[in-house]
């Protein structure tokens, strides 16, 4: 029986695993291959026992063999396998045959597809869980220009098989998707967890490309993933395009500076440089090798009880113009931040933080869900190689709050002192006093009353650009030709 799920107005029934096969392979006009390398057999089966196969499916392809895989689609520079390069060889490989073999003349509404996956499934000491690269290029059209979905997916299931059979659902659930969601590319991102739990499997990257998707924003698109459970972080390079976490943290040395950044300003860059200024002094930190992240929380996206969308957009669009990587996670508590970095680096790391965020931590009601309540919490956060850079507060009589002065719950003191004095926390010392007067939330209620004098709390060209785009309600929008 298909399953029925509340929808966005009303209940919808999803088709099983079988009936988006079986509709796939009836549409007479749906012609493709389906190349599986590694450790991903399993999609390309579902077609074939949900019948009527053989006037949809061109080739079916599994080069095992690592010799013959690069005989097919060439050897890589790194020498890898499940990675995005190889994966896009594998489509634009398969999809060149289709063209050279079938004529178009002979087939005028058939719409060519290329589905690939190559996939690392858990390790025999289960130790990995294991990863992979799924993804379609495909026509809506005969006559139509190739359109492009290609996904990263982390496993979480224990076993090969499991998680062998779960990736051949989420395939199938990827053709019907491009197929017949294309036009809804929000939904068909839903959909691709369709008869799937969200803890077996974790998407953490997804790009839409070709003249299907011109108007997907890969950005939102990656939030939805947020939105929906399916990842727990998504980064993005100073270009503002998405950036795979395990590629760009993989052994760096990562220095995390978490705000609202609604808008960033000038203390936030002056934290920025000089926490960075430290940090790149430690021992065993090489400047080469260290990856600086705004991150901004899930929380903080928040309005209303929603995501918003344009406000987020708003944010993630100015720090990559001044050319900085951007996290957005759904990480509350900082020691989860650490825990996420530490699945890809054993590196050196740091935390900038202003006097309230350092206060927070050791506020005890955040871990009231751990077993072993704050201390559980602060040995995952302090046990690694992690410093907090501090950044001070001044009081209304001219005085700066700093580590030495600063006051946690009584009960916290003594806890407090015991990393303060280990050198956990390091206060940074060499701070701009002429920027400590500026808030992100004073600047914002200027920007909306349209009140003058809020650019110079900006770095240098952001104000341009909210006035030209009209970002955060701004009242002094520009046109530029």
């Amino acid at each position: 029986m298909p399953e029925i799920i509340p929808g966005d107005k009303e209940f919808e029934t999803i088709p099983s695993i079988k009936d988006k096969a079986l509709r796939i392979n009836l549409n007479e006009n749906i012609y493709g291959t389906f190349a599986e390398i590694g450790a991903g057999q399993e999609t390309v089966r579902n077609f074939f026992r949900a019948g009527g196969a053989s006037g949809t499916i061109a080739k079916t392809i599994s080069a095992y063999d690592k010799d013959f895989s690069d005989a097919i689609y060439g050897v890589e520079k790194d020498g890898r396998y499940v990675t995005e390069s190889r994966l896009k060889k594998m489509l634009s490989h398969e999809i060149n045959l289709i063209e050279e073999r079938i004529v178009r003349e002979n087939h005028p509404n058939k719409m060519f597809f290329a589905y690939a996956n190559t996939v690392a499934t858990i390790d025999f000491a289960k130790k990995y869980k294991g990863h992979g690269w799924v993804g379609i290029r495909f026509q809506s059209r005969p006559d139509e220009a190739y359109s492009e979905i290609i996904l990263h997916i982390r496993f979480k299931e224990t076993e090969a098989v499991l998680q062998q059979q779960t990736l051949g659902n989420l395939g199938v659930n990827l053709v019907y998707g491009a197929f017949y969601k294309h036009d809804q590319p929000r939904k068909l991102l839903r959909y691709l967890y369709d008869h799937i739990d969200q803890d077996k499997i974790e998407i953490d990257t997804i790009n839409f490309s070709g003249p299907k998707f011109e108007e997907v924003d890969n950005r939102l698109m990656s939030l939805q993933l947020i939105k929906n459970g399916m990842t727990e972080a998504i980064i993005f390079g100073p270009d503002g395009n998405n950036i795979l976490p395990a590629r760009i943290l993989y052994k760096k040395n990562v220095l995390a500076l978490r705000g609202s950044f609604r808008p960033v300003t000038k203390v936030n860059i002056d934290m920025f440089e000089k926490s960075l200024d430290i940090f790149s002094k430690e021992n065993r930190v090489d400047k080469n090798k260290t990856l600086t992240i705004f991150e901004i929380t899930l929380s903080n996206l928040r309005a209303e009880g929603e995501i918003d969308e344009q406000d987020f957009m708003d944010r993630a669009r100015l720090l990559c113009s001044l050319g900085y990587t951007v996290m957005i996670s759904n990480f509350q508590e900082y020691y989860k931040l650490v825990e996420y970095f530490s699945n890809f680096t054993r590196a050196r790391m740091g935390l900038t933080m202003g006097v309230n965020n350092l206060v927070d931590i050791f506020d005890e009601k955040y871990y009231r869900h751990l077993s072993g309540g704050i201390l559980e919490a602060f040995g995952k956060l302090f046990f690694k190689d992690l410093k907090v850079y501090l950044y001070p507060m001044r009081n209304s009589d001219g005085s700066y709050i700093t580590s030495d002065n600063l006051k946690v719950h009584p009960r916290m003191k003594e806890l407090y002192k015991f990393f303060k004095y280990n050198g956990k926390v390091v206060d940074i010392e060499d701070f701009n006093p002429e920027v400590l007067n500026i808030f992100s939330r004073e600047v914002l209620r200027m920007i909306e009353n349209g009140e003058p004098g809020w650019e110079k709390m900006l770095p240098e060209g952001v104000s341009e650009i909210i006035k030209q785009k009209a970002l955060f309600s701004c009242k002094t929008a520009e046109v530029t030709n």
